[in-house]
């Protein structure tokens, strides 16, 4: 069996590796995170990717596939508005959502809070949270 590469060691540092890196940093590969590519945010017209506030705030089903095609491997999915079974997989993410919300909701101001057509409330509405 041959010696394994002098690095293997314990050698304080490899051959040929900058001193500012460290013996584990030069098998790790670091990939810079991929950033999103923003769709346009409008809420009126032929192009709208969003709701207005009035039809309970949110994406437009239009804008769903912009962003998974301006994002490949996005998992974004709309609302869960229709009637669900009890356990389904819309339960949960239903479940999910208005958990999530509630928590916005409490971080808003009073003012958004208390206003039944704030974006935050309307879109928790037609979540039928």
């Amino acid at each position: 069996m041959e010696d394994p590469p002098s690095c293997w060691r314990g050698d304080p540092q490899p051959p040929g590796v900058p001193s500012s890196i460290s013996p584990l940093m030069e098998y790790t590969t670091i990939m810079p995170r991929k950033k999103q590519k923003a769709i346009r945010r409008t809420t009126r017209g032929k192009g709208a990717n969003y709701r207005p506030t009035k039809s309970g705030a949110g994406m437009t089903a239009k804008g769903v596939r912009a962003h998974r095609k301006a994002n490949p491997g996005s998992k974004l999915k709309t609302a869960v508005t229709g009637k669900v079974k009890k356990g389904s997989k819309a339960a949960g993410r239903r479940k999910s959502y208005c958990a999530r919300s509630a928590g916005q909701k409490a971080k808003s101001s009073a003012k958004t809070r208390n206003d039944p057509n704030s974006r935050i409330n309307q879109a928790r509405r037609r979540w039928k949270c």
